[in-house]
């Protein structure tokens, strides 16, 4: 789930990056041209880019333009990587679409800085801290839950929906609240499609399943007071 796709046609600069994002618990893929990272767009799609400015075939602002204009790619974050540190490449970088703007040479800290600022802006989940209610443990950054130690296997919506109970505890929220939060606004899907999640979601989480309540004529709360 933690994938982030590295745009860089220089190797040695590729390979540092690679470990500096699997040493922070992130899955590194690795292209040296976008012809070469078009073959590993694929679901599940990274989390994030990580673009070189000077490639090969294409610039990475070229690439940036393409990605942003492709409706499976377009929400994937961009972080341009570049030597040029004018101003008005940064701008010209930030107005096709990138997220953020490096100017090498940068150290390891600041890299895991700026990607953990971005994906916090568009994707909250990807950067928390682990989570834990009665022995329950959810870590966004590795994708696991266990229960006692025991790690118990969630789709992607019931990780979702689990994450967003456990991050707003004690609180009733309506069938509609849940899927605005977790589905999103933009996509049709039934009320009762949130029924059937919780109930898949409850049989996973085994003995700990009676945290997720249901409230008569209300909706779902999540409590470690059970």
């Amino acid at each position: 789930m933690n994938k982030i796709l590295i745009i860089e046609d220089e190797a040695p600069i590729r390979e540092m990056l690679a470990f500096v994002l699997e040493q922070n618990g992130y899955e590194a893929i690795e292209a040296k041209s976008f012809d070469e990272a078009q073959s590993l767009l694929l679901e599940p799609y990274p989390v994030l880019i990580l673009l070189d400015w000077m490639l090969p075939g294409a610039s990475g602002i070229q690439i940036a333009k393409q990605l942003k204009q492709n409706d499976l790619t377009k929400n994937i974050p961009i972080i341009m990587l570049t030597a040029r540190g004018e101003e008005e490449d940064k701008i010209k970088g930030l107005e096709v679409g990138a997220d953020d703007y490096m100017t090498k040479p940068f150290s390891p800290k600041e890299l895991m800085a700026r990607i953990k600022a971005v994906l916090r802006r568009v994707a909250p989940t990807a950067i928390e801290e682990p989570v834990e209610a009665n022995g329950l443990v959810l870590d966004p950054v590795s994708h696991r839950v266990t229960v006692h130690n025991e790690k118990i296997d969630l789709g992607p919506t019931e990780f979702k929906l689990l994450h967003f109970f456990m991050t707003h505890p004690d609180r009733v929220y309506s069938r509609e609240q849940l899927l605005d939060h977790v589905w999103g606004t933009n996509v049709y899907v039934e009320d009762r499609t949130v029924d059937v999640q919780i109930r898949r979601l409850r049989k996973a989480m085994g003995d700990v399943n009676n945290m997720i309540q249901t409230v008569r004529g209300s909706g779902y709360r999540f409590s470690k007071a059970v």
